[in-house]
């Protein structure tokens, strides 16, 4: 997947992220490993506009990153006075009001957000480091497939701060509460036989067949009818939501409508 990622040319290529698209297959590259893909307000936003720019003919997002490390996490820059050129620095931000906080954090949740849309399937290729705001970002999709070096940490807990990158949802529904929390708090590594044990990863290879790997899913994945797999994530994303007599009725009714459409039946 990597040779090929770098043959099409980019439909978005800044900020430390690049996206190319062949056909229905889209892929998201954290493209800084100099600074093992750390991660900064401007990257954020650039992982928006590749969501935004995602053409419709697209099934599958892979998320992937050159160099040793998925990410780093946070760019340490951010903590410093000055921040980042262009930017509020943290210390501006807490200074200022809470409206104007929350709607900043909002923003950078962007980037985190738009990977489990109904109409895409997500998979992120992880290999070495995965730390804070870069394990949120593996969390953020819908699969994660590891290198057996992968080293997943929350680490924000021991920073005084708490995970605010949509990740806590996905921790928490993936390995339950207990386990999230000691995860969050102690700040320790998640190694990839846990990952796999406890559900965070799907499926973990030796680093040199992570892109292998990622990409006989992602075939697995292109050779069931899009509508089914579109109506089966809306179902399977929204069961925890809802209580058993409700998900029955979801079934039924997510059913009839694939009947329907098969059947050449309109609504």
């Amino acid at each position: 997947m990597a040779s090929s990622d770098q043959d099409l040319v980019p439909v978005l290529d800044k900020d430390g992220v690049r996206l190319t698209v062949d056909d229905a297959i889209a892929t998201v590259t954290l493209a800084n490993p100099a600074k093992r893909n750390a991660q900064s307000p401007a990257l954020w936003r650039a992982l928006t506009e590749a969501g935004r720019q995602l053409p419709g003919t697209v099934r599958v997002v892979v998320l992937r990153a050159e160099g040793k490390s998925f990410s780093a996490g946070l760019d340490r820059q951010a903590f410093t006075p000055e921040g980042f050129d262009g930017e509020p620095s943290f210390v501006d931000l807490a200074r200022g009001a809470d409206a104007e906080l929350d709607a900043t954090i909002a923003e950078y949740q962007e980037a985190f957000t738009w990977w489990r849309r109904s109409d895409i399937v997500s998979v992120a290729a992880v290999q070495g480091h995965a730390i804070g705001a870069g394990f949120q970002l593996a969390l953020a999709c819908d699969l994660r497939v590891v290198a057996d070096d992968v080293q997943f940490a929350m680490r924000e807990t021991s920073l005084g701060l708490v995970p605010d990158l949509t990740g806590t949802h996905p921790l928490v529904g993936l390995v339950g509460y207990a386990r999230a929390l000691e995860i969050c708090v102690t700040g320790r590594f998640v190694t990839a036989e846990e990952a796999v044990n406890t559900g965070l990863a799907n499926l973990a290879v030796p680093a040199g067949q992570l892109d292998d790997a990622v990409r006989d899913l992602a075939s697995a994945v292109l050779a069931a009818p899009r509508d089914a797999v579109v109506e089966t994530k809306a179902l399977l994303r929204g069961a925890q939501d809802r209580t058993y007599e409700e998900q029955r009725q979801a079934e039924r009714q997510s059913q009839a409508r694939r009947l329907r459409d098969l059947a050449g039946v309109g609504d």
